[in-house]
């Protein structure tokens, strides 16, 4: 029985990190995929959806420069496949390819194995490959084997005329309408790729009464108008009764709060309602690692019921990042070293949201800071007092910032809607990980033209010296001073 000192069950993102993190402290490491080196996260996740949203965006901006003129602008379906699967191709390369050498290289610290893994104790692992089954012997487990589109069990999902985030990729052609069902990012996202390729009519299902319910007004409402805007139908406070494919389309029925019920004919359907750990057939019964009525494998900081066995990525959290699955992958192999001297934090976790336009956040947000009863600060600026925004005609956006209510100003959190958001959450990012205030912020001396400089005139204005006067720019420049007293 071959011995190893980690093994890593799962080769996409939080695994493949997890596995070349133990190859820096030169620990003896076998990573096991069943599938494909890179996961969801690569295949049917952020890489290809953010590459559909890439390729939307650029069409939208040229049909926007062309005042909707979408007769125009010829484009086919293939043809954005084809650019999706290139990418997937090109990075699918690079770690395949970024693997093997270095298992040629270091074999006796890196080893690969495909096939299916099965815990037999905390230190058995069973992989059922092409050429049978094998045995080896692990000082420690790590459990990376991601997540899977949620599927409902009155949704007959063929993945061709009903389909989740996977079978996106099944479409011949833009359909000519698609309702989405789930108001959450991930529909969000899709809502907005297709309504922006201006193709196809779509429909979103909300049982709220704004998407992004997460998010505050502001955030959410700016997103809403947006994808109207762009053509979307939003079915607000609208619960699904029955979805179903008929004569090769789909139809489905909903019930609105005011008792009205509505019946609807569109090509396809797209199911979005979150995503599930893939956490069967790992024998985790065998070993006792503890999983919730969630089916969320219990960990305390990446560690399971069972000391020498992590989990990490999509089969722990809420948070099914890629950045986040990364954190964890590296920060498991540190544990197991003994380096990592404190908790992973997930106060600091940059998220970003592909919507029209580009929204990005990190930390706290209002409505959160509320619930919690913290004292705080807000200012938000509006995208049409920035004269890079300006210059790049296209102000649709603002930047929000809260700050605690002292002295001191420490960061509570950031949302950025707009252009280059997510390049602009970074200095807060790591400002809030420092547990430091506006101050460093305010020394800083921001590149001109730059859509950054309002994160500048934010600062300036938690500071009492903007260049804008808030009492004269009303709409577009905001303060806030939020306190609790203590009966509350």
């Amino acid at each position: 029985m071959e011995n190893f000192d980690v093994c890593v069950i799962g080769g996409g993102s939080s695994g493949y990190v997890a596995a070349m993190r133990a190859v820096d402290f030169k620990m003896k490491v076998l990573l096991i995929e069943k599938n494909k080196i890179g996961g969801a996260g690569l295949y049917n996740g952020a890489l290809s959806s953010k590459t559909f949203w890439e390729i939307s965006k650029d069409i939208a901006n040229a049909r926007r420069r062309l005042h909707e003129c979408t007769g125009a602008i010829s484009i086919k379906f293939r043809d954005i496949l084809r650019d999706v699967n290139d990418a997937i191709f090109f990075r699918k390369i690079q770690l395949e390819t970024h693997l093997l050498l270095l298992e040629r290289k270091k074999p006796e610290i890196i080893r690969f194995k495909a096939g299916e893994a099965l815990l037999l104790s905390k230190n058995e692992v069973q992989i059922t490959g092409v050429k049978g089954k094998e045995v080896i012997w692990a000082n420690n487990i790590i459990l990376a084997t991601g997540s899977r589109p949620r599927k409902l069990p009155d949704i007959s999902i063929d993945e061709k005329t009903i389909v989740t985030s996977d079978g996106i990729e099944s479409f011949k052609d833009f359909p000519e309408s698609m309702v989405i069902l789930g108001a959450g990012v991930i529909g969000c996202e899709w809502a907005t790729i297709f309504s922006n390729f201006g193709r196809t009519n779509v429909f979103l299902i909300d049982k709220a009464d704004r998407i992004l319910p997460f998010e505050d007004d502001d955030v959410s409402l700016n997103i809403e108008a947006n994808l109207e805007d762009n053509g979307v139908c939003i079915h607000r406070n609208s619960r699904l009764i029955r979805m179903e494919i008929k004569e090769g389309e789909v139809e489905y029925e909903l019930s609105y709060k005011n008792g009205v019920n509505e019946v609807f004919r569109v090509k396809k359907a797209l199911v979005s309602v979150g995503r599930v750990p893939n956490i069967e057939n790992l024998g985790l019964e065998n070993v006792g690692v503890q999983v919730t009525e969630r089916g969320i494998i219990q960990a305390d900081d990446t560690q399971t019921s069972i000391p020498n066995i992590y989990a990490v990525g999509d089969l722990t959290t809420d948070f099914a990042l890629v950045n986040v699955g990364e954190l964890e992958g590296r920060h498991a192999v540190e544990r197991i070293v003994g380096v990592s001297d404190k908790r992973i934090s997930y106060n600091n976790i940059s998220t970003i949201m592909f919507l029209n336009p580009e929204t990005a956040a990190v930390g706290i947000n209002e409505q959160e800071a509320q619930r919690q009863k913290l004292c705080y600060k807000m200012v938000s600026l509006d995208y049409s007092l920035i004269p890079r925004a300006i210059a790049m005609r296209n102000t649709k956006g603002f930047f929000k910032m809260l700050v605690t209510n002292d002295e001191q100003m420490k960061i509570l959190g950031m949302r950025a809607v707009g252009e280059h958001a997510s390049s602009a959450i970074q200095a807060i990012a790591l400002l809030i990980s420092m547990d430091k205030g506006v101050e460093e912020l305010a020394e800083l001396i921001y590149p001109h033209p730059s859509i950054v400089e309002g994160i500048q005139e934010c600062v300036r204005m938690l500071k009492g010296k903007p260049i804008l006067k808030p009492e004269i720019f009303k709409d577009t420049l905001k303060f806030k001073d939020c306190t609790f007293s203590s009966e509350e």
